[in-house]
């Protein structure tokens, strides 16, 4: 089960998979794991040095912050090796992070993280997931575009707001940015009851 943080709902999501994917299986994040999820993506952020030079980028968020806020955080493996944080706000679904540490990528971990966080928020009643990623960046816009991600031209009152915060961060002097979307093929069917 998947567990919407911030609001207690749960969502039922599918696992399983060949014992190598196993082991990195998707699942809610518990808060044993949240103290790992800043030094995720502390290091996934250091991958961008070989992009931008040196970064100065405000610290990564702490994974009990990230677990209070409302909509999903899910993590792969475990011990923990990737994160993803979908944010509900203003009626809409956010994949605000994915992040899979470096000794772990290559894995597909990524993808099944991206793959889980839309399922989830589709779950949740969501026909629509956006992210903000660079454009340029091979493992930013051109990954999701490879994923079913389209770039969004008109932008809602909060991708706005969410532009205008990255740009107060500083961070379009490192290259364009983009919002992207994808559409999650409608609200999720009605679960079956089971007993």
């Amino acid at each position: 089960m998947l567990l919407s943080v911030g609001t207690g709902r749960l969502v039922p999501m599918q696992t399983g998979g060949s014992p190598s994917t196993q082991a990195h299986a998707v699942r809610p994040a518990e808060p044993a794991d949240l103290p790992l999820l800043a030094d995720i993506e502390d290091a996934a952020d250091q991958l961008f040095t070989s992009v931008f030079g040196d970064v100065d980028w405000d610290p990564p968020s702490d994974g009990a912050e990230r677990a209070a806020e409302p909509g999903i955080l899910l993590v792969a493996g475990d011990p923990v090796v990737g994160f993803a944080h979908v944010l509900f706000l203003d009626g809409e679904a956010h994949l605000e992070q994915i992040a899979v540490h470096p000794s772990s990528m290559g894995q597909g971990i990524g993808t099944a993280l991206l793959e889980a966080a839309c399922l989830a928020a589709r779950e949740a009643g969501f026909t629509e997931i956006s992210l903000t990623t660079f454009a340029d960046v091979p493992w930013n816009a051109p990954f999701y575009a490879a994923r079913g991600f389209a770039v969004v031209e008109d932008l809602s009152p909060r991708h706005q707001a969410l532009r205008a915060h990255e740009q107060a961060m500083g961070l379009d002097r490192h290259g364009p940015r983009v919002v992207m979307s994808r559409s999650l093929g409608g609200p999720a069917p009605p679960l079956a009851a089971t007993s």
